[in-house]
């Protein structure tokens, strides 16, 4: 059970292309914005769909993975846990952010069936 106390997996499109930085001890991250859809029917009958946007980092090795497999709308599935932080902005304004730290990612390459 303590597998999954903080899991997440999605799968979506990658909404821009990997943004990686490597810092001064040579650890690398990498930052990419995931967009998750989900498909309803409102309440005339008609499909809609709402988005969701994930901010995804990984890092050493998988970093690097990332910066060189994933571009700009391509599907891939996701592993990872969620994480929260806090910082303050240059104006001096806290900042919260909630991530997914990725430990695993498949590269979807086939389009994934709508459920209707």
């Amino acid at each position: 059970m303590n597998s999954i106390k903080n899991h997440v997996q999605l799968i979506g499109n990658v909404g821009k292309d990997v943004e990686i930085k490597t810092f001064d001890n040579g650890k690398k991250v990498a930052r990419l914005t995931l967009a998750t859809n989900e498909y309803y029917k409102d309440a005339k009958g008609e499909k809609q769909q709402s988005t969701q946007w994930h901010n995804v980092v990984a890092w050493g090795k998988l970093a690097e993975v990332f910066s060189s497999t994933l571009t700009k709308g391509t599907q891939v599935a996701i592993t990872g846990k969620l994480t929260s932080r806090s910082y303050d902005n240059a104006d001096g304004q806290k900042r919260y952010v909630t991530e997914v730290v990725a430990n695993e990612f498949m590269k979807i390459t086939k389009a994934v069936a709508e459920p209707f």
